[in-house]
């Protein structure tokens, strides 16, 4: 099969590597679609924590959906034929060498686990999450769901209620699920920060109480006007130092800095001279796979019900040939939205 690789110069390429290897209680999987996220991106850039340079060259990708084509003599949750949701590779030196993995969706093929198929001590954490997707979800679009259950078990991990003031900082489709999502949850207080008048529109028709430009408006002037006393919640959606730097003066007393995702750096400097005298920074780099099963139903509703639609939180479709061409653009800042990798049936 083909799969895409990232080397530790930050190279990408597509090699040719085995089919992976399935045992009894998992099935082979091939995939259909898989989205670009900014994860992707930090292990490309080598600040990925755990992915040290020496482990380079990996097969990237998280955001995978496949149709079932083997399955393990021991797997009873799917059947050949089954859309799924996050298949993955993992290292096998017999396999692959000294070719790593960061997960490796955005490959051919993949695998899933049947967690029916383990004694409960013995579940893969992964295969709490690696779900059927419905027949009435669009396949491709269904990568879409990966992020939007890992932002809502975030959320409510998080603890944010309805009456609570929250500012997210960014514009990309994690910060776009976060406000969406807080919205169809009835949260009445949320301010977006963007950089672009593109981004505010797209911000306030997700849900957005408010979006302000940072390139053209003082954020703590106007933060302040409408809650004298600051907000309980920043999020920070994008990952950097200079953004939780700036909530500190955003938040009230007892208010919490939220970090989403990885940071582009494993180390930063905080100057909270403009604090509150007490306040909180929680980081939730990894969701728990077990909290994203959990949120699925929840997601499928919202889908249902037309309260979600998949396609407006993608912007771009690439062929899987293409794949080179679609993080070029990524890289550089020219998808608007969530990109997705499609591959030959």
């Amino acid at each position: 099969m083909k799969t895409l690789v990232v080397n530790s110069d930050g190279q990408l390429e597509i090699k040719e590597v085995p089919i992976p290897k399935y045992n009894s209680k998992q099935a082979l999987v091939k995939t259909i679609s898989c989205g670009i996220c900014g994860t992707d991106a930090t292990i490309i850039k080598g600040g990925f924590k755990g992915f040290p340079r020496e482990k380079y060259p990996l097969m990237l990708g998280h955001e995978g959906v496949g149709r079932v084509v083997e399955i393990g003599s021991e797997v009873t949750s799917f059947k050949v034929g089954d859309i799924v949701i996050l298949p993955f590779n993992s290292e096998d030196e017999e396999q692959y060498g000294s070719l790593g993995s960061a997960w490796g969706a955005f490959s051919e093929y993949g695998v899933i686990n049947d967690k029916a198929a383990y004694q409960e001590d013995d579940i893969p954490e992964v295969a709490y999450a690696q779900q059927i997707v419905p027949a009435d979800i669009d396949p491709v679009d269904a990568a879409m769901l990966v992020t939007l259950r890992e932002v809502y078990s975030t959320i409510s991990y998080f603890g944010i209620k309805k009456h609570d003031s929250i500012v997210v900082f960014g514009s990309g489709p994690v910060a776009v699920t976060f406000i969406k999502l807080m919205s169809l949850m009835g949260i009445e207080s949320i301010i977006g920060i963007v950089r672009s008048e593109e981004k505010q529109r797209i911000l306030l028709e997700n849900g957005a109480t408010a979006a302000f430009n940072s390139r053209e408006t003082d954020i703590q002037k106007e933060i302040r006007t409408l809650f004298p006393h600051g907000v309980k919640y920043v999020l920070d959606a994008v990952g950097t130092a200079e953004i939780i730097n700036q909530a500190m003066e955003l938040i009230e007393d007892r208010g919490e800095i939220l970090c989403y995702g990885v940071p582009k750096y494993n180390q930063m400097q905080l100057d909270w001279s403009k604090a509150p005298y007490n306040w909180k920074l929680n980081f939730q780099q990894m969701p728990y796979k077990i909290e994203e099963s959990e949120s699925y139903d929840q997601i499928l509703t919202w889908v249902r019900e037309g309260k979600i639609n998949l396609k407006d939180f993608i912007s771009n479709y690439f062929p899987f040939e293409n794949v080179l061409e679609a993080f070029e653009k990524y890289m550089n800042h020219q998808i608007l939205k969530k990109a997705i990798i499609i591959y030959p049936s």
